[in-house]
């Protein structure tokens, strides 16, 4: 069975080497799916009896391990040397400095490898993450999946 939550967050970035618009400082509504594995729990008068998960605990634990530190920050390439520097200048200012350009792409294999330790197998029903999903734009998506 697959189960899907979808949390949504703001942030900036900028793709240094793009060749067109991408390359100046923007920002986007980013919205991230967690699809996750797993057999249906059957334990009568169990909370999670009749899940794979509860979306509540996906939810949570997305925000506790990723979406917090996402939401409402500059996400900068740490080769990105002028603008990390700049954004260090700024006082109290919440920035997240990346190993790789944040890119849809990179952000969703960010994501993957970040959650893909969080969501364990603590029900005994084999749960474990499938896929994250990470728009950049209503029409513009990535997805790091299991291989």
């Amino acid at each position: 069975m697959l189960i899907t939550r979808r949390l949504e967050f703001d942030a900036g970035h900028r793709i240094p080497d793009h060749k067109s618009q991408c390359r100046h400082l923007h920002g986007h509504r980013y919205a991230i799916e967690i699809t996750l594995s797993g057999n249906v729990i059957d334990k009568a008068g169990d909370a999670e009896n009749g899940m794979v998960m509860d979306f509540s605990q996906v939810k949570e634990l997305a925000n506790a391990h990723l979406v917090q530190e996402w939401d409402h920050a500059f996400l900068a390439f740490s080769g990105d040397k002028a603008i990390v520097d700049f954004l260090n200048s700024l006082p109290n200012h919440k920035t997240v400095i990346l190993d790789r350009v944040p890119t849809a792409e990179n952000l969703a294999r960010i994501a993957f490898e970040r959650l893909d330790a969080v969501y364990r197998d603590i029900y005994g029903n084999n749960l474990q993450l499938e896929q994250v999903r990470l728009y950049e734009t209503p029409n513009c998506w990535a997805d790091a999946r299991r291989a």
